[in-house]
């Protein structure tokens, strides 16, 4: 084969992550499924900050930290959560590759106490790639819990490899697990990986293929020196029966792996073998399996079932196991994800969120605009005391400053309680039942199933649930997430929609504040509508294709952390939105104030503009200042209502409002009516990304014509939505004459 330590392990590391090695440094890989605590474990032995979700995919590049033990340091690299190395989607041919060529010393397979069976898969499969395996049961105080009783030493000796049990988020059995980690590395323990012996004909099939892939890793030997030692090569660190199997199973994708991390004289020498390979196996390896009634495609399934059995008989050995406290979560699950009660349960939850978030950000958002505009009089007065011009005096406090005010004032509240809510029910494990619930519709849709979580991280940020849609494999589904993840509204677009509907619903308190409420959980739902409809006509269309298929697993209800849910939900997202959208608010409070001050004729230009679009605005249901501040409010959605509220009174700055009455008198002044009302919230939660989000999409699709199409579709939708809604408001009024 000729892989080789220079080749591979130097190169394939140094290019990934620029790591040296040493001789008192080694490099472990950290492998396993998704939702097995793998990343708290990489958070735990490094004290790197990485955030744990609870669906598939989250890890979708590599990630990499450091700890010394016994004066020894040791590289921890936190491979993409699989449930295989099978290498059937991108998360898997990263984890293989790292396996195959990164060469690590020791791999960890962490897997959850609670579901050990199904875990044991992927324990299997990286047993069969390399010797130095460590098994990390994790979650080991949620086991007990539930009066699970694992027998980690006799899970040793059955599998001939060390076992460690561990509760990762409660720092239970990590020095063991260090001390394993030297010990593996040190060659003070050495595994003996019990592997699956297959079924008699694959077994046949082996015995043709092995000696060959033999000869080929002897080629590497003679070029480097490596020697094979119990099938390994000390060169390579791949098992040449794993190789074999691979060959058999007829991974091309592996083969030009192999290709493109070797040296180009080895792998012409590699080539010349493949094709020979290739030739037996045609006649003697794939002819044999059809003449006795196996199908080549069932090769997996055959592996898969004899693996699945060695795991069946481990759990029969050794867990036992609280039939009736597993059931509790299975009862809650028949509710939650059943086809009556799961969408329904999921709305009120929506809407409950959605009415704690309303009712508890109007008292602090009034008293961060109390403070912020106190300290916009001080600095009125300095500027007056310094004499400065006016004009610079209005561009930089009436403009720059009053906005940031506005957007921080506006922003701050509703995103503080809105995004620990959401991280708890990320926590908590219900957000994977959101997809479970949601799937079904878009595979309705011609979509990916995952397109729903990328759909759930759109309503904190459009920006960030495009740049989630990296866990979806299809290129063409990809793209179909991508271009439909703007219907969701965004922490952006919520101070609109629920301040619009607060002015028109929510005046009198009460029984209005719950239809406020449910006004916005309704767009909410219609804008979840909506993604589905494009998504199927895009399917359908310019992005044709048969949707792809997923593992979607259900991870156990966990108590939610406080203290990282409230370190996720502050700093990680609520501080970064609202530090872009200061960033991007600054210069468009400026450009705004310039706009509305300099004067063409007896107007402004941002009232010139106004003028030019009202004829177009009106034909919607809308008017032409409405659309400006749209416009103009491109770089982030918060500021659109100030700039709007700023067109109205001419005032020539944004302005704050005293109360929602206020904020009424001054929209009704202005001609609003209850569809004026009902079309710019649904302009607002269809219309074009803002800038960061477009920005975003050119990046993720490395294409303007996909980021124009981004801009286009919603564009088209919310301009359609808002026609269709005023002309059946209009023929409702014509007909019955009011």
């Amino acid at each position: 084969m000729g892989l080789t330590f220079q080749s591979t392990k130097s190169t394939a590391l140094k290019d990934l992550f620029k790591i040296e090695k040493t001789d008192d440094r080694y490099v472990i890989a950290l492998a396993g499924n998704p939702n097995t605590g793998k990343s708290t474990v990489f958070n735990v032995l490094t004290g790197l900050h990485q955030h744990t979700g609870n669906w598939p995919g989250k890890t979708v590049v590599n990630a990499k930290g450091q700890f010394t033990y016994n004066e020894k340091e040791f590289i921890l690299v936190d491979l993409p959560g699989t449930y295989s190395i099978f290498a059937s989607s991108v998360e898997e041919e990263v984890a293989r590759d790292f396996l195959c060529f990164g060469n690590p010393d020791a791999v960890i397979v962490v897997v959850d106490a609670t579901c050990l069976e199904r875990n044991l898969n992927l324990v299997y499969q990286v047993m069969e790639l390399t010797n130095n395996v460590i098994l990390c049961i994790n979650l080991i105080d949620e086991a007990r819990k539930k009066n699970i009783i694992i027998d980690s030493k006799g899970i040793s000796e059955e599998l001939g490899i060390p076992v460690v049990p561990c509760a990762a988020r409660k720092g239970l059995g990590i020095k063991e697990l260090k001390d394993t980690i030297y010990k593996v590395c040190e060659k003070k323990i050495v595994p003996s990986p019990k592997t699956v012996i297959y079924d008699q004909i694959i077994e046949d099939r082996l015995k043709i293929i092995q000696p060959l892939v033999e000869e080929i890793l002897s080629k590497g030997e003679r070029i480097n020196g490596a020697k094979t030692h119990n099938g390994i090569n000390t060169g390579t660190g791949i098992n040449s029966r794993w190789l074999a199997l691979r060959i058999l199973d007829g991974d091309k994708k592996l083969l030009d792996s192999i290709c493109s991390n070797l040296s180009i004289d080895v792998c012409i020498l590699q080539d010349k073998l493949k094709n020979k390979l290739i030739d037996i196996l045609g006649e003697s390896g794939y002819a044999g399996l059809a003449s006795d009634g196996i199908k080549r495609k069932a090769l997996r399934d055959l592996i898969s079932e004899s693996i699945y059995k060695r795991a069946e008989i481990i759990k029969e050995k050794y867990v036992r196991e609280d039939k009736n406290k597993l059931n509790r979560d299975r009862i809650v699950d028949n509710y939650i994800t059943s086809k009556g009660f799961g969408i329904p349960l999921m709305i009120l939850l929506l809407c409950i969120i959605l009415w704690i978030t309303i009712k508890g950000a109007n008292y602090p958002s009034s008293v961060i605009a109390d403070f912020l505009f106190k300290i916009e009089d001080k600095l009125t007065l300095w500027f007056k005391n310094m004499n400065f011009p006016e004009w610079l005096h209005g561009l930089l406090i009436l403009g720059i400053y009053r906005t940031v005010a506005w957007v921080v004032s506006v922003m701050l509240p509703p995103m503080a309680i809105f995004f620990p809510l959401f991280t708890i029910l990320e926590d908590l494990g219900y957000l994977p039942r959101v997809a479970f619930n949601l799937d079904h519709l878009f595979k309705k849709a011609c979509a990916h199933g995952k397109q729903c979580l990328t759909m759930c991280m759109g309503f904190g940020c459009n920006a960030a649930g495009v740049i989630a849609c990296r866990i979806i494999d299809s290129p063409r589904e990809k793209l179909i997430a991508t271009l439909t993840n703007n219907f969701v509204p965004c922490n952006g677009r919520f101070p609109t929609l629920i301040a619009i509907s607060m002015v028109f619903l929510a005046v009198n308190g009460g029984s209005s504040l719950i239809l406020s409420v449910l006004s916005v959980a309704g767009l909410i739902v219609l804008g979840i509508f909506i993604t589905l409809l494009v998504s199927y006509l895009l399917s359908k269309t310019i992005l044709k294709g048969i949707p792809s298929t997923f593992t979607l697993e259900l991870p156990p209800y966990r108590m939610p952390q406080i203290g990282r849910v409230l370190y996720t939900s502050i700093i990680d997202r609520t501080i970064f939105v609202l530090s872009r959208a200061i960033t991007v608010a600054a210069p468009a409070g400026a450009i705004t104030w310039l706009m509305a001050n300099i004067q063409v004729g007896n107007s402004s230009i941002l009232n010139h503009i106004a003028v030019f679009i009202d004829p177009f605005a009106k034909f919607i249901g809308l008017d032409g200042f409405i659309i400006t501040a749209f416009i103009l409010g491109l770089p982030a959605n918060e500021i659109v209502l100030p700039i709007l509220l700023m067109s109205y009174l001419s005032t020539g700055s944004m302005i704050e409002f005293e109360s929602i009455e206020s904020l009424r008198e001054i929209l009704l002044d202005n001609g609003w009516t209850y569809l004026t009302a009902l079309n710019t919230m649904l302009f607002s939660l269809l219309h074009w990304p803002c800038g960061t989000t477009i920005l975003t999409i050119k990046k993720e699709t490395g294409s303007w014509k996909w980021t124009a199409l981004g801009v286009l579709i919603p564009t088209v939708v919310a301009i359609t939505i808002c026609f269709i809604t005023a002309t059946i408001f209009r023929i409702f009024f014509r007909i019955f004459n009011f």
